[in-house]
């Protein structure tokens, strides 16, 4: 039967529950979140930051938060594959908006997202941002690690950005070697995922190549990737190019030979037991995409990071109500 009420992203009383709106209407959030300014007691925040000033190549993913929102229709109100269950049943989520930024004035532009993000930080929700270019996710490591410390970094991604630079420069190809030298990223505890390109110095980040993902299964890959995180406080970056073109031409630096977004997202799906503390996903740029390839993919990925947030919340909760229920029994009561 028709729902009651349309346009859930203004009109949910709460940051739970399932949306049901058409796909094909309604204020588009990301899966039909609410949109508030008013995180209290929000599990997770979404976060645009539409820039893409750094890029080296085609420009567009400024537009990237927009594309993944209207991509994320699709999935507003069903049980979520591959999880399984209703993702909004019991963790709250909100669609928070856009960073404002002085498009004259691209030097301020680091700071501000830096300030904007750690006070969401502040507020206790994990914070998953759509980019934007790959710049964006330097003032966002420093953010969290303001918070948790040095944090190991899990980047999937077609390149290493580890290129050089100045401290200074707005640039998405350099902000991987930046947080190496400032300690924000541990590079022991850090992995690479889907490099095709060379770059000068690995700064001692494990990498797994385009090639070399090709021949493993990717239980192998996520493995990997919780042996090298090793426990530690995670910050996960997902740039859209770690996909070969095929899945993911809507993107400024695309480069061929990459998995497939079949294969990466069984990836995410396995990650259950690395301790993310904050993710994105970026430079999903739709000027070069079709039939919304790219938005979708960055879309799933992003579901996918909320999945894996609502199965730890449910875990949790269970692990908590089985201590209770046996201090309970140990008690008498």
């Amino acid at each position: 039967m028709p729902a009651s009420s349309i346009d859930h992203a203004f009109t949910a009383r709460g940051n739970t529950g399932a949306a049901c709106d058409p796909t094909y209407a309604g204020a588009l959030s990301f899966m039909r979140r609410r949109y508030t300014k008013n995180v209290k007691g929000a599990d997770v925040v979404i976060w645009g930051i539409p820039f893409d000033a750094a890029v080296t190549n085609r420009p567009g993913a400024r537009f990237g938060p927009q594309a993944i929102r209207r991509a994320s229709a699709i999935f507003d109100n069903d049980p979520q594959y591959p999880f399984h269950l209703d993702l909004f049943d019991k963790l709250g989520v909100v669609d928070y908006g856009d960073c404002l930024l002085d498009n004259g004035n691209h030097q301020k532009t680091p700071k501000t997202i830096e300030r904007e993000a750690a006070r969401l930080i502040s507020s206790g929700a994990f914070l998953l941002t759509l980019g934007g270019d790959h710049f964006v996710t330097w003032p966002l490591l420093k953010a969290h690690a303001a918070v948790h410390g040095p944090l190991a970094l899990v980047q999937f991604d077609a390149h290493q950005d580890t290129w050089y630079d100045d401290g200074k420069r707005i640039d998405h190809g350099s902000f991987v070697a930046r947080a190496v030298r400032e300690g924000i990223i541990d590079p022991g505890r850090s992995i690479q995922i889907g490099v095709r390109t060379h770059a000068p110095d690995t700064f001692g980040i494990k990498i797994l190549h385009g090639y070399e993902i090709e021949e493993m299964r990717a239980a192998d890959i996520a493995y990997a990737i919780a042996e090298r995180t090793g426990g530690r406080k995670t910050y996960v970056t997902f740039d859209i190019d770690c996909l070969d073109p095929a899945y993911a031409p809507g993107t400024g630096t695309p480069v061929a030979g990459g998995p497939s977004s079949a294969k990466i997202l069984s990836v995410l799906r396995q990650m259950t037991q690395i301790d993310i503390i904050g993710a994105d996903v970026v430079e999903v740029a739709p000027a070069y995409d079709h039939a919304d390839i790219t938005a979708i993919a960055g879309a799933s990925v992003a579901l996918h990071y909320i999945g894996l947030l609502a199965e730890r919340k449910a875990r949790l909760e269970a692990l908590n109500n089985n201590n209770i229920t046996a201090l309970n029994q140990g008690s008498g009561i």
